[in-house]
């Protein structure tokens, strides 16, 4: 994969974008509309966005949607809004993971892109079949591994690729939080309850939610393939049901080694996901808490502070980065990269261009590994950590 400019092929006109679920009170929702607005190249025109018909009106209305593109249902939006010669273009789909695929055929089969959160979705035959829909409807499914879109995550990704490491050695990445530490999905946060419920969440928790960021990050940024796992997931608070810790050891293709460490119940710990690569030449580091700086350390020699924008930033942080160096770039640009880049392979389909397959754009062949991760996850848990390949 190469990179894609975000100032590059600029929009003539916003591309039309629907939203399905990120109604009042929902933090993802929110970020999705200002990642896509922040490089203005998408007008959210049209909402389903809650399960509620009634909290979907009014928050189509809070957030200044036409009353009569407010939909009840995705099903209705999805089936109103291919019949209007202004209809959307493209879709986000910000809802529980049980509803992504249900949502997402609905669009595909209309030829409306997709940019769907993670996982795909909540379990690993719908995303089987998610894929062939997408395939036979020729419409993006872009899935919104957000982290990806980070300059300094891109400038990794050209520096392994370039071979400024070595020989790859050892992968290690961890993604830490401490909000489930407490049983709060027993009270009135709504978020906590559907991640921790195995009907609308999946199989996966902590692996399913902030799991599967880690390992498309290091699969991201190294280029490796896992061949197999072994893991040790937990649900340390009582009646929970499902994990909230997970332990994984990896093998990559070549021999290398990884681990990789999420969890929901480390105190102390906000939005910590980090990632390490050792190779025999040098090393990397970086953490998405601090993402405006990459340490890099060639073997035997000093550690390298390579920022954002300055000295040693390479071309394929730069295409990504927004703002002079020392301004910090943060969560909500690297989340509009992701849109930026859908802009633009979007625009190529409006004017019967091919999209580049090797654009930095996470797929729903992303996706489908990142179901099978978790699966295998739990799968080689419940066997006592047995070495599992992925069942994609």
């Amino acid at each position: 994969m190469t990179s894609i400019s975000v100032s590059e092929n600029r929009s003539q006109r916003p591309i039309r974008l629907g939203m399905v679920g990120g109604g009042s009170g929902a933090f993802i929702g929110a970020v999705h509309r200002m990642a896509s607005r922040l490089d203005g190249r998408f007008q959210l025109v049209a909402g389903a966005l809650s399960s509620s018909p009634e909290k979907s009106k009014l928050s189509g209305s809070e957030i200044g949607l036409d009353p009569g593109r407010s939909y009840a249902t995705f099903k209705e939006m999805a089936a109103r809004e291919a019949r209007r010669k202004d209809g959307i273009e493209a879709v986000a789909i910000v809802t529980p993971n049980h509803l992504h695929y249900l949502a997402a055929k609905e669009f595909l089969k209309r030829g409306v892109h997709v940019i769907c959160d993670k996982p795909l979705t909540s379990n690993l035959s719908d995303a089987r079949k998610l894929k062939l829909v997408a395939e036979k409807s020729g419409a993006l499914f872009i899935l919104s591994h957000n982290y990806t879109g980070y300059p300094l995550i891109r400038q990794a990704r050209e520096m392994i690729s370039a071979g400024e490491l070595g020989r790859l050695r050892i992968v290690q990445v961890e993604y830490a939080q401490d909000w489930l530490t407490d049983a709060i999905e027993q009270g009135d946060a709504k978020g906590a309850q559907w991640r921790t419920d195995p009907a609308r969440s999946g199989a996966g928790g902590s692996t399913g939610d902030i799991g599967t960021h880690a390992f498309n990050l290091a699969r991201f940024v190294t280029g490796l393939q896992l061949e197999s796992l072994s893991a040790d997931i937990d649900c340390f608070v009582p009646g929970r049901r499902l994990d909230d810790n997970a332990h994984v050891l990896m093998r990559f293709d070549g021999g290398i080694k990884g681990m990789l460490w999420c969890s929901q119940v480390a105190p102390g710990n906000e939005n910590n996901l980090r990632i390490r690569v050792y190779g025999d030449r040098a090393g990397l580091e970086w953490s998405q808490e601090d993402p405006n700086r990459l340490w890099f350390t060639p073997f035997g020699e000093t550690k390298r502070l390579i920022t954002r924008g300055g000295a040693g930033a390479n071309v394929a942080a730069q295409r990504v980065s927004r703002v002079p160096a020392g301004h910090p770039e943060g969560y909500i640009e690297a989340f509009a990269t992701i849109y930026a880049e859908a802009a633009i392979a979007i625009d190529a389909k409006r004017n019967g261009m091919n999209v580049d397959g090797s654009s930095v754009l996470p797929s729903i062949d992303d996706g489908l590994e990142g179901v099978a991760f978790i699966e295998a996850c739990v799968s080689s848990s419940r066997l006592n950590g047995r070495w599992t390949k992925l069942r994609i």
